[in-house]
Order: C-alpha cells, then sequence, then structure tokens
C-alpha cells in the first residue's frame, strides 16, 4: 500500500480553469484513471481474445502472439518493479509471479501463465483502487471549503477572491446556504452551521458573535461576518488532509516486521523452487512436469496476500477516523490504540468545559442574592480571568442591572477591586479576605466548588460558589470507556480532592487522583503501566504533555488543546468530542481483527496449496486461482473500514 499522494489523485477543473485535486467525479470515471487499472484490463481482453483464437482452431503463432501480448500489457509494471528492487539487493513478489509465468510459458502452459498475469495484474489494480479510494475519502474533504469568498473591502464593499488568497484579519460574509471558506471567529450575525464534516456532530450548532468556526462546514440559515483567524493552508480541513497523509507514509509494527520476514521468506521460496526442480530432475523426472509444479509452487508460497494483510485495514480506519474529526498520526498509533487497557483523563478542559459557572450565590446578613450578584459583576466586569467572566455572564443571565465602575485593579492571587459611587467594590479569594471566618465558604469549598468573597467598603455581603461543567457526553463517554477496556477509566487533576471527587462522582469514576503536579502525573502513568497494563493518556494543558509523552499512547483535545499537547499526542479529536475516545478506541481494535484474519486468511491458503502442490498434484491454474483469490480477498477486506457503519458508536 502506498502513500498518500496528491499527484496520484484524479482531479478537476476548478472555477479558474485550474485544476484541484481529489475533485467529485463519477466512480467509473476516476478508477479508470488509474494506469494499473487500464493496464488490467487490457490484459484481461488479450487473453479472452487469445482464448477466441485458439478455441477457433486458428493458427498457433496467433493466439500465441496474443498470450505474449497480454504477458506484455498486465506484467511490465511488475517487471519493472522487481527490477528495481533487484538493484537494491532485494527480492519483490513481483518479480516472482512474472518468473512464474515466464517459466509457464517455457513449458508450452502459455494460457496457464496468462492466467497468472491477468489475475496478479488485477489484484494489483484493487490494491491501487483500494489506496486511491482511501486517498480521495480525505482528499474530498478539500472539496468542502468552497474556492470563492465574499470579502469586506476597507471601505465596506464585497469583492468575491479565491479562497486561498485569504489572510488572517479580513472578514468575509457567510450567505445561508453557503460553505464557510475559512477558519475564524464570528463578528456578526448569528446561525445554524453543520459541523459534520469536520466534529461529526450529527446537528447544526448554534454560532453567534464569539464563536468559531471552520472552513468547510455549511451555514445553514443566518448570514454570519467572519474574521479570518488561520491561512487557508492551516485550516482545521487542510491540517486533517496533511495528518493523514503524513499518518499513510508510516508503517506498523506488525508491517515492518512481516517486510522484514518477507526478504528472508522469498529468498527461501527461490531456492526451494530451484531445489523442487533440480533434486527430481536430477533423479529423472520429466522437465515438463517438473517445471510446472516448481512453477506452481513459486506461485502459490509467494506472501503476496500476507504483505497486503496489514497496511489497507490501518489506513482505511486512519481515513474513517479523520472523516469524523478524530486525527490519528500514524499507522503505528492507530495500532497502538487496540494495545489499551486503561484510560486516564484529565480533569479541567478534558472532562470539563475548563469554563467555570456561578453554581451557589449566598448572601450574608439581610442582603439580597441579585445584590450580591450585581456587587460582583461590577467589580468584575473589566475582567479577563474566566472567574470574572462567569461572574459577568451570570448577572447577565438573570438581568440583574450591573453598576458602572471605576478604577478596575486585578491583584494576582488576590482578586479584583473596582469603584462604585466611591465606595470600594471587591471579590476576592477567601485566603485574601482579611474578615473573620465565613461558613458559606467552607460549606461550598466542600462541595468541590471554588469560593469567592464579595465585600463593600471591606465587609463581606455574600459568597459566590463557581463550578467547572462537565462536558455534554462526558458521563457517557466514561461509561463507554469502562464497557470497552474492562476497566473504569483514571481521573488524574492538579485540581483540589474535593472538586475532583465531586466531578468523578458525578461521572462514575472510581480512581481519582488529585492535587498533582505534571511530574506526578507522568509518575503515575508509569506506575500504572508498571503493572503491565497499557495507558490511553487524555489531555488538554501544557501541564499534561509530560503523562502524554510516558503513557503507551495518547490523545489530545485539539480544539482547546495547547499546541505543545496537540504535537505531543498520538491522536487529536479537533472537535474535542469526548465519545470519539472510545470510538477510535474500538476502531482500532476492530482493525486489528481484520489484519489477524487476514494474516490466518492468506497463511492458510499458502499452507493448503502448498502442501496440495508438493504431496498432490495442484494443477497451475487452480493455484493461480487460490493464491491471487486470497490477495484480492484481504485487500477488499481491509477496505470494509472506509464505510461509515464501521466507524463505532458506543452507548
Amino acid at each position: 500500500m502506498t502513500a498518500l499522494s496528491a499527484d496520484r489523485l484524479p482531479v478537476r477543473e476548478g472555477h479558474d480553469g485550474t485544476a484541484r485535486p481529489g475533485g467529485a467525479r463519477r466512480i467509473g470515471t476516476w478508477i479508470w484513471s488509474l494506469d494499473s487499472v487500464r493496464w488490467a484490463v487490457a490484459a484481461l481482453g488479450l487473453m479472452l481474445c487469445g482464448v477466441v483464437v485458439q478455441l477457433a482452431d486458428a493458427p498457433q503463432p496467433l493466439w500465441w502472439t496474443l498470450y505474449l501480448a497480454c504477458y506484455l500489457a498486465g506484467g511490465w509494471q511488475s517487471a519493472v518493479s522487481g527490477v528495481r528492487a533487484l538493484r537494491d539487493r532485494t527480492l519483490d513478489v513481483d518479480l516472482l509471479m512474472i518468473l512464474a509465468a515466464i517459466g509457464a510459458a517455457s513449458i508450452g502452459q502459455v494460457f496457464d501463465g496468462a492466467l497468472l498475469i491477468v489475475i496478479f495484474a488485477t489484484s494489483g489494480a484493487l490494491e491501487d483502487v483500494a489506496t486511491a479510494r482511501t486517498e480521495r475519502s480525505v482528499r474530498g474533504l478539500l472539496d468542502l471549503a468552497p474556492p470563492d469568498a465574499t470579502l469586506f473591502e476597507d471601505d465596506g464593499t464585497q469583492r468575491t477572491v479565491a479562497a486561498e488568497s485569504l489572510r488572517p484579519g479580513d472578514r468575509i460574509l457567510i450567505r445561508p446556504g453557503e460553505r464557510i471558506s475559512a477558519d475564524g471567529t464570528v463578528t456578526g450575525g448569528s446561525s445554524d452551521v453543520d459541523q459534520s464534516s469536520i466534529t461529526g456532530e450529527p446537528l447544526p450548532v448554534v454560532k453567534q458573535v464569539g464563536d468559531d468556526v471552520f472552513a468547510g462546514t455549511l451555514n445553514t440559515a443566518g448570514a454570519l461576518q467572519v474574521t479570518v483567524t488561520r491561512d487557508p493552508s492551516s485550516t482545521v480541513m487542510a491540517r486533517i488532509v496533511a495528518a493523514v497523509a503524513a499518518a499513510s507514509a508510516t508503517k506498523a509494527k506488525t508491517q515492518l516486521f512481516i517486510e522484514k520476514v518477507e526478504q528472508r521468506y522469498s529468498v527461501v521460496v527461490v531456492v526451494a523452487t530451484l531445489a523442487l526442480f533440480a533434486v527430481p530432475l536430477a533423479l529423472g523426472a520429466d522437465l515438463r512436469s517438473t517445471l510446472l509444479r516448481a512453477m506452481t509452487f513459486m506461485i502459490v508460497a509467494s506472501p503476496c496476500a500476507v504483505v497486503l494483510a496489514t497496511m489497507p485495514p490501518l489506513l482505511c480506519a486512519i481515513a474513517n477516523a479523520s472523516r469524523r474529526g478524530v486525527l490519528v498520526k500514524s499507522a503505528v498509533a492507530m495500532e497502538r490504540l487496540a494495545d489499551t487497557d486503561v484510560v486516564v483523563l484529565d480533569k479541567t478542559g478534558t472532562l470539563t468545559t475548563g469554563a467555570p459557572r456561578v453554581s451557589d450565590v449566598v448572601p450574608l446578613g439581610e442582603v439580597e442574592s441579585d445584590r450580591v450578584l450585581a456587587t460582583a459583576a461590577a467589580a468584575e466586569q473589566f475582567s479577563e480571568h474566566p472567574i470574572g467572566r462567569a461572574i459577568v455572564a451570570e448577572a447577565a443571565s438573570r438581568a440583574v442591572a450591573v453598576p458602572e465602575a471605576t478604577g478596575f485593579t486585578a491583584c494576582a492571587g488576590r482578586g479584583v477591586r473596582a469603584t462604585v459611587d466611591r465606595r470600594p467594590f471587591e471579590v476576592l479569594s477567601p485566603a485574601a479576605y482579611a474578615g473573620p471566618a465565613i461558613a458559606a465558604v467552607a460549606e461550598i469549598e466542600g462541595t468541590g466548588a471554588t469560593a469567592v468573597v464579595v465585600t463593600v467598603d471591606g465587609h463581606a455581603i455574600g459568597v459566590l460558589g463557581l463550578r467547572d461543567q462537565a462536558r455534554p457526553g462526558a458521563t457517557a463517554a466514561v461509561r463507554a470507556l469502562r464497557s470497552l477496556t474492562g476497566c473504569s477509566p483514571v481521573l488524574l487533576t492538579g485540581d483540589n480532592h474535593a472538586a475532583a471527587a465531586q466531578l468523578a462522582g458525578q461521572l462514575g469514576i472510581e480512581d481519582v487522583r488529585a492535587g498533582l503536579l505534571p511530574e506526578d502525573k507522568a509518575t503515575a502513568v508509569r506506575e500504572l503501566e508498571s503493572g503491565g497494563r497499557r495507558v490511553l493518556m487524555v489531555g488538554d494543558g501544557v501541564n499534561d504533555a509530560p503523562a502524554m509523552a510516558s503513557a503507551h499512547s495518547s490523545m489530545a483535545m485539539g480544539r482547546s488543546g495547547a499546541d505543545l499537547t496537540v504535537d505531543t499526542a498520538d491522536v487529536v479529536t479537533v472537535g474535542d468530542d469526548l465519545s470519539a475516545i472510545a470510538s477510535v478506541v474500538a476502531l482500532s481494535k476492530r482493525a486489528r481483527r481484520l489484519v489477524i484474519a487476514n494474516l490466518v486468511i492468506a497463511g492458510t491458503v499458502i499452507t493448503v496449496l502448498v502442501t496440495w502442490d508438493l504431496f498432490g498434484h495442484l494443477p497451475l491454474p487452480l493455484g493461480v486461482a487460490g493464491h491471487e483469490g486470497s490477495t484480492i480477498l484481504v485487500a477488499l477486506n481491509g477496505l470494509r473500514l472506509l464505510r461509515n457503519r464501521a466507524w463505532p458508536r458506543l452507548p
């Protein structure tokens, strides 16, 4: 199986007349564009013509010529590949097939040799079709991004430009029914956007001012004004294609082992073939039957199907995952995911949104709760801290009137201060509050929430509790992981024990380890693996990178994750979809089962046919059909993972 490459893809013409890769052409057209398919069809046609002419009792030179032309059409590519391999001092199975076909012709079995060439060329064509389909399934994502965009000029006028010419900072208009032409942030309007091509979400997502949008997603309802944030070459869509292209260039450990064994095995096959020919001949056997048996042995013993057993399932699984917004960076990573015994999860930003919300408003004395919230929002309205934004958002959601404030000051590790009507308003951490101990603080912190004290003129008027919210579907994701691996996921966090325990109880996680520094997380992962378990570490922050590097495999939240984390991870989920963790692990396990099934099929067919040839009489056409049929079967078996229904949908 070859790596993804743009030069092997069919193209279509863009609006400007230039060629664009991965165009949506009719299936028959793009298949016919593959050289190997055209040569395989030519070889089949020539063989059938030879059969017709032979059955018509035409002169022997005529049908021999047709059969030899079949040899040339179907075998020249394999011959060139085999000769190149010899130059590199390796023995290619393609060359073994060509030698077997020539050997068959040399003893008058020209039809059998032609049949071998046709089936071998057909299996090679199917391999190329499988590769091209994998490429197209990924490259076809690029066609989702429109070629044009409506750009706002500085004077407010609009003009149509090529999407590839957009640069960060440009403002574009997305009309209803149009696909978004660049990654960006909504700066005007609101709409429902279908993001299924990126995140796999089945329903459109509401997009408002401040929300991120992705190139290639579909704007379904209202008009949006979007400020471009990424160069077209680095959009999420482009990164998906690049990541899968890079993944296809890697080889799984199983494949590397097979290729290493293949070289030695091929030499053994050649030596055994020569011995099978020379020894009986020296003992008086006739030339024709001896050579025929030796050629049959060379064909049925060749490891073609074994070579194709591993990579097609893994690459098809990578392509399928990419269509669901999950980037698996290599075939090695896909293979390693199948080993997962236990999943380790970070808390903040992974299991939770990383954006706290006000969960408790506790007034002190005779002050009303709205007064406490209005005071806190007045002090925090200029703050960029997540706690400040959460307090202001809660006041807005309750329609609480927030007074104007001046003199805003943020004090690191302490809180914020502002002045309203010449009176100091403060929102402080409990440790920074100099007043008497407040029972409400201990009560709120005891539930795992973060407490802040709201003061006016230095006197506490209330306490707010803020809690990070679990991501939608987190409970279902934990349940799916427990069902898949047979054990509860492990929660590792630097947060306090109360907050970690509260979230773990909510989600059904039994093993909780809190208050950890980054190096402590890495140590915990190594301890889990020291017991023989293979750990998948899932995180989003820089503090998770050491643990991810220590784990057997790792996965990052791509939307909220830090650059270091995304670079360290073996797998990235673009949409921060927790359900994708169990799905991609289940997909990798299914890919491994297909690899094992393919190896069993290939090994069984080779064993049966070789035994038949050595201890019985295996007709050459039957040996060809059995050997090449198994090769075609394992290639088609791997292609099954490209289907949409191959993506596991776990409860």
